[in-house]
């Protein structure tokens, strides 16, 4: 009887072993069919089940990972990839496939370790080469992204996204020739794919070769008929080939696909007032105003059209809404005198006129200016330009509208510097008092009231009129630091920054220990940076597009970037000379975010957060940077953090990023 019982008891267990691993099979089978499908919420409930069986089934976590990077979900990807490898720490796919989730976030170096990891396990796994050399092209190690491109393309020659990708790497170190071969050969191997033609035809671009340019662009079009991008940079080649019918068609095919484009509405502009058509040209340019209403040359070219029509009052609104936005501006002021002359204001014309021949003479003495800002004095130029690149067009591969400012309920915090008040108060942080005894010695040794802010406080008019007149006559008497920087806050405010940057400098050079100069020095170089920048509209734009797979193409658009060196060097030596006080890093995260090092910016605001926890705009930024990086989870806490600490912006971005809905 015993023995029978213990046959049975025996044969209930292999039964039920044998019943349990059936189930594991299938859940396996499901899931993974469901990731084949595209299936990925259901993948993950067939994982869930898996690793409730067994909680040691690594492969359970590293397909439930898979299914959450394809659902956008980068930290609860990477934490079931933490999770394989803490069970199995030889299992390579985890390590490449953690490396893809970590350079999706911008977190190079530590996608970089992983693929060493996974190559030092499988040298012999050529995948790995392409995810490597993908991540050293994002973080701009194209050499060393060239150098893992070659090594795949010499185990796997007929891969043609390895040739683009290698192509894009050397069009970076500048050697066009390389790039020219790469993007032949493919083309050669994919024939159908619109990719290569578009990147040969920038080439072409470049070299200024229309026709083959313009050859290349109708193929990808004919290839991808809602190619946006190709679309407008034909509309651009064939203007350069004086083919303006052809061009506006473009430009009407980009804008029935997608008609909120502001910069094809301003470029159509442009040809529509170029060939007459002023009615629809003010149209365009009003379309523009509403998308973007600080854009200073829609003012400045919607006011050559009024004049055109004979429309000089609405010309002059026109050219005095470009001088208030950018002072500097000498040919707006030239164009108004005229203008003002054809109404008759004789006198006020000539004042103009006056202006504009002084913003000139002050241009040419500081051709120098590392900025740049003051080109905007050079009567030179030519403000009628088509422009080639726009957030628009990244912004359909890569989600970049928390560092484009386009929403204003998710616009980064500004930076912390001194402005004029009204009266004089202690810096107040939110609710809690931040108190700095070189900093109230400081502000009660200037000559008016200021604030250390944020947020411009009111300052009524004759109250600015008042304290410029004051220090004016104090600095005909003798020049001192405190003097030249109230002047320099007072014609900041003015937007006169070339005045502002030279009191400044005085300041610095009389003063070179004096961390509060080179605050708003660092401030002042970032303000007039970004005015430049945001009238131009280019954008760096680097995506790792992969579709669940190890192969990826990487998409470059080649623009002008912007130099915050000099600010940030200011900071820096702020830092250095008051290592204590929080708010310099709170600057430097902006100015690092400005630059696109999103990783080092995240570092500057954690400082000023663990030297003074009281900043609810070093959260809140640190927070937007976060959520960009699709690191939401923290992101969220950040927000919720600023609005406790009361920014009450911060829960717009919570309700549009971090509810279950957005997620």
């Amino acid at each position: 009887m015993r023995r029978v019982l213990l046959i049975l008891v025996v044969n209930l267990l292999v039964f039920t072993t044998l019943f349990a691993q059936y189930d594991k099979q299938q859940f396996f089978f499901r899931g993974r069919q469901a990731l084949i499908e595209g299936k990925y919420s259901n993948a993950i409930e067939q994982f869930n089940v898996l690793v409730q069986l067994d909680t040691n089934l690594y492969e359970a976590y590293f397909f439930r990972g898979i299914a959450k990077y394809n659902l956008g979900d980068f930290l609860g990807a990477q934490v079931d990839f933490d999770r394989t490898l803490s069970i199995n720490p030889i299992y390579t796919p985890a390590y490449h496939y953690r490396a893809i989730t970590l350079s999706r976030t911008g977190k190079y170096d530590l996608a970089l370790r992983d693929l060493e990891e996974a190559v030092d396990l499988r040298p012999s796994y050529i995948g790995l080469y392409f995810s490597r050399g993908v991540t050293y092209f994002l973080s701009q190690q194209f050499e060393k992204a060239v150098e893992d491109f070659d090594r795949f393309i010499r185990r796997d020659s007929k891969v043609g996204d390895a040739y683009l990708n290698r192509g894009a790497s050397h069009l970076f170190l500048g050697d066009t020739l390389k790039a020219m071969d790469d993007y032949n050969t493919a083309i050669s191997l994919n024939r159908f794919d619109p990719e290569g033609y578009i990147r040969r035809s920038r080439i072409h671009i470049m070299q200024k070769n229309t026709a083959p340019a313009l050859e290349d662009l109708t193929s990808a079009i004919s290839l991808d008929s809602t190619n946006t991008f190709a679309f407008f940079n034909r509309a651009l080649v064939r203007y350069d080939n004086k083919d303006i019918i052809g061009a506006l068609t473009d430009l009407e095919k980009v804008l029935e696909l997608d008609p909120g484009n502001a910069l094809t509405l301003y470029n159509r502009a442009l040809i529509r007032s170029q060939i007459g058509d002023y009615n629809n040209a003010i149209d365009d340019y009003d379309r523009v105003i509403t998308i973007n209403p600080n854009n200073v040359l829609a003012y400045y070219n919607r006011a050559s059209v009024f004049v055109q029509l004979g429309r000089y009052r609405d010309a002059m609104d026109d050219y005095s809404q470009a001088i208030n936005l950018y002072p500097d501006f000498a040919n707006a002021y030239m164009n108004r005198s005229y203008v003002k002359n054809q109404l008759g204001q004789f006198t006020s014309a000539k004042s103009d006129f006056d202006i504009a021949q002084k913003k000139v003479r002050e241009y040419r003495s500081m051709q120098s200016d590392s900025v740049g800002v003051s080109a905007f004095a050079d009567t030179t130029r030519k403000y009628d330009r088509l422009l080639a690149l726009d957030a628009d067009f990244a912004k359909r591969d890569f989600n970049n509208e928390l560092l484009q400012y386009r929403d204003v309920d998710i616009r980064l915090k500004p930076l912390y510097k001194f402005r004029p008040d009204s009266e004089r108060k202690a810096l107040v942080a939110l609710e809690n008092r931040y108190e700095d005894k070189k900093m109230e010695a400081f502000t009660s040794s200037l000559v008016m009231p200021v604030s250390f802010t944020s947020v411009p406080p009111q300052l009524p008019a004759e109250n600015q009129v008042s304290y410029l007149n004051e220090t004016d006559i104090l600095l005909r008497r003798e020049k001192s630091g405190p003097v030249l920087f109230a002047k320099a806050l007072l014609e900041s405010g003015n937007k006169q920054f070339n005045t502002a940057l030279e009191c400044y400098n005085q300041a610095i050079s009389l003063e070179p220990d004096q961390i509060f100069y080179y605050i708003n020095r660092g401030a002042l170089q970032s303000e007039m940076i970004d005015f430049i920048s945001s009238m131009e509209s280019n954008v760096q734009v680097l995506t790792l597009d992969n579709a669940g797979a190890t192969r990826a193409k990487v998409k470059e658009h080649v623009t002008r970037s912007y130099d915050y060196t000099a600010a940030i060097h200011d900071m820096k030596r702020a830092a250095e000379l008051s290592p204590e006080f929080p708010y310099t890093y709170y600057n430097l995260g902006n100015l690092y975010c400005l630059s696109n090092d999103l990783p080092e910016s995240i570092i500057q605001y954690s400082k000023a957060i663990e030297l003074f926890p009281h900043i609810g705009e070093a959260y809140y930024n640190r927070g937007l940077v976060q959520i960009y990086l699709q690191d939401k989870e923290k992101g969220c806490m950040d927000m919720s953090k600023a609005g406790e600490l009361g920014i009450p912006e911060a829960y717009s971005v919570i309700k549009k990023y971090c509810t279950e809905e957005s997620r």
